[in-house]
């Protein structure tokens, strides 16, 4: 079930599929996400998650299958491409240039569409979007690892996008800083108008944020819905807690 597709879907993947040797890492996977809307994307270890938003990102081919983003078709585009369409993404380890600022971090991502100029004052906007005025100009090496995560959220708003995607973007945070980053991602959908798809295995901030989860086992995508409902799916339940028939 899918209760929030769209014909004017902003991304639209369909049928994908990603094998590594022998082994299939998405498997036949389709999804649809709309402006503003943000997607958990959510299942166990190993079920396919980062390798879909290489996927998306352009961090790797798919062996089948199409990604139409913004009306374009984008399959196995490369990531520079994906950036300039208007995707941008975090990383699970976050890997900020150390000896730069948190400022010139930033205007990596912006110089992608802008002058020196025009991206620094960009970067500069973005740095003080997600909370981290103060820290503008420290060494991103010094960084906790809080405003480490920070800083891998405003690179990713560095290229302007129009869809984010959020590899666990949450984890090692104690509860305040969860609370805080909640309340940013809500504000950057329904302030800023991004869509956002989240990998996440803090259920819940998912259940906070996400108005559709899709999830993935073994690459195979078992269920799609409301959080609410998506939680008491006996698929879902079966794969995070295991099955008695197994």
């Amino acid at each position: 079930m899918n209760p929030c597709a769209s014909t004017s879907a902003l991304l639209k993947v369909d049928s994908v599929v990603r094998r590594f040797g022998g082994l299939t890492a998405v498997n036949q996977v389709s999804f649809e996400v709309r402006q503003g809307e943000i997607v958990g994307l959510i299942g166990p270890n190993g079920a396919g998650k980062t390798t879909l938003f290489n996927i998306i990102s352009g961090h790797l081919s798919a062996n089948e299958g199409r990604v139409e983003f913004d009306g374009r078709d984008m399959t196995n585009r490369r990531p520079p491409l994906w950036a300039k369409a208007g995707v941008g993404r975090t990383f699970q380890i976050v890997k900020p240039l150390k000896s730069l600022s948190v400022l010139e971090n930033a205007m990596v991502g912006a110089l992608l569409k802008n002058n020196k100029a025009v991206a620094r004052e960009r970067a500069a906007a973005i740095v003080e979007r997600v909370g981290m005025g103060a820290l503008m100009h420290q060494p991103a090496g010094s960084l906790t690892l809080e405003s480490r995560k920070r800083l891998e959220l405003a690179r990713a708003l560095s290229v302007e996008p129009k869809l984010l995607l959020l590899d666990e973007i949450l984890a090692g945070l104690n509860a305040s800083e969860v609370e805080e980053s909640i309340h940013l991602i809500r504000s950057l959908a329904e302030v800023d108008g991004l869509a956002v798809i989240m990998i996440e295995h803090n259920l819940h901030a998912v259940m906070s944020l996400a108005q559709r989860v899709v999830v993935l086992d073994y690459g195979v995508k078992i269920a799609e819905d409301l959080p609410e409902v998506v939680v008491r799916h006996p698929k879902v339940v079966a794969a995070y807690l295991g099955s008695d028939d197994e």
